[in-house]
């Protein structure tokens, strides 16, 4: 079975999703992060696993964490971070980030119920270039380390990478990551019944215009 990762930083406003701000306020903007953070747990908690982790940068922990193995992120940039990760474990592992909480059980199937043996690694493309999740069945961080993250083309420097290396790769449906308002209209309406909406239609009744408006 697959150790299930989900690398998160702590929900301090000014410091996670400040490109939320404006239309909303930095502390508003933290708050959504926060609900992203708390459906991403309940998720991973609902899916079979070895062994559930939170990656996480900060120091005060997400009531949903419990249960979930705690490990601190260490320094570095984002791959080198990423690379000391999947160095830490010999057996299975898939990581989920914390910017799309209209994931849903039936996306982690695939390497959380029945891993088939002609799949080497998962790789779960975002809409804006990135990855929302990575897994490896024999994790490898040399595979991560030197891709520069959080850039249009990472998804695919990524992809290349696991595909140079020989491996076989099973491809997890394309989410859209909340870094916008507009983005976060959007996953609302994919997935309504979220804490993450739930708590955008809190703001919006509030007053919160749309991005643009």
């Amino acid at each position: 079975m697959t150790t299930i990762v989900l690398i998160a930083k702590e929900p301090v406003a000014g410091r996670v999703k400040t490109r939320l701000h404006p239309p909303f306020t930095l502390v508003e903007a933290a708050s959504l992060a926060a609900a992203a953070i708390d459906d991403t747990l309940r998720v991973l908690g609902e899916v079979p696993a070895t062994k559930r982790v939170l990656f996480y940068q900060g120091t005060t922990l997400p009531a949903r964490a419990r249960g979930f193995d705690v490990v601190p992120q260490p320094e570095g940039t984002l791959d080198e971070r990423l690379g000391w990760l999947f160095d830490r474990y010999d057996t299975p592992v898939l990581l989920v980030g914390m910017d799309t909480p209209q994931l849903q059980s039936g996306h982690l199937a695939g390497p959380c119920t029945d891993w088939p043996d002609d799949v080497d690694s998962w790789f779960g493309p975002a809409e804006d270039g990135g990855f929302w999740a990575l897994g490896m069945r024999e994790p490898d961080g040399a595979l991560i380390r030197g891709v520069a993250m959080s850039q249009d083309d990472t998804g695919a420097r990524q992809l290349d990478r696991l595909r140079a290396a020989g491996h076989r790769v099973g491809m997890l449906p394309t989410l859209r990551d909340v870094d916008t308002a507009a983005d976060a209209d959007v996953v609302a309406t994919v997935a309504p019944r979220t804490a993450f909406s739930e708590r955008l239609r809190e703001l919006r009744a509030g007053g919160r215009p749309p991005e643009g408006r």
